[in-house]
């Protein structure tokens, strides 16, 4: 697996993270509600983000399977079966009735929101998850999320980005604080997961499978970690220039 992480805060000093900021320097720190998962559970997570890495899908048989309409059955930008609404854009989202979790059965799934009608309209993200660009979708207008409960309050965005270094001849890793701290406020990560002070985080890609760190967002509520170029993007040569 990867090795150690290391960070690199740019040449931005104005910018740059605090070298002793007043953080508690302990992991003991952590909510208690983060319970750790066990070696064993972290080589199977391990195991299945290779099984998606390559593509495999049991999905693909089943979908292939399933009936295609006529051109004079579905409108001319989609396709749509039994199960799956497909759009032109490769684009795809499974049914509500079928997606898993929701009871075909249940007479009232009717009047609830299919996710293509939701998500369609919205800026094209990777190929798996809800395959929708937030990011994108929130700099273009697409979307306004509230940014507090608290009237008044004021969100405070950072400009920085993190470099880590140490990726075992993997592209390395670059945090963007812009995007993340758009979306959520520094309490969210710091002290609790991140120390916020240079050299302070000491993990590596098998913590971050096991879902600590990044993987506490990513792969629930962030972008899955099949889709490796979407933080391992920039070249470890070119890398100190930044």
């Amino acid at each position: 697996m990867f090795g150690r992480a290391g960070v690199n805060y740019g040449e931005d000093k104005k910018n740059e993270m605090p070298q002793d900021a007043d953080v508690q320097n302990s992991n003991a720190a952590r909510p208690l509600h983060r319970v750790k998962m066990t070696r064993a559970g972290g080589t199977l997570r391990a195991a299945l983000f290779l099984v998606a890495a390559l593509g495999l899908s049991t999905c693909a048989t089943e979908r292939s399977a399933a009936p295609r309409p006529t051109a004079s059955e579905a409108p001319a930008n989609l396709a749509e079966d039994s199960r799956v609404i497909r759009f032109a854009d490769g684009r795809k989202w499974r049914k509500l009735a079928a997606d898993g979790l929701h009871d075909p059965r249940n007479d009232m799934l009717q009047y609830l929101q299919q996710p293509a009608e939701a998500l369609s309209t919205l800026p094209k993200g990777g190929s798996s998850g809800n395959q929708v660009d937030w990011t994108t979708a929130l700099r273009l207008g697409a979307i306004a999320p509230r940014t507090n409960v608290r009237p008044g309050a004021n969100i405070q965005v950072l400009d920085l980005d993190i470099v880590f270094h140490d990726t075992a001849g993997q592209p390395n890793v670059v945090f963007p604080h812009r995007q993340h701290t758009e979306w959520l406020d520094c309490a969210n990560c710091h002290p609790a997961i991140f120390i916020a002070k240079r050299g302070a985080n000491d993990f590596g890609m098998l913590d971050v499978l096991e879902g600590e760190y990044c993987g506490l967002c990513h792969g629930a509520v962030a972008f899955p970690l099949t889709e490796c170029a979407r933080c391992h993007s920039r070249d470890q040569q070119t890398a100190g220039t930044y």
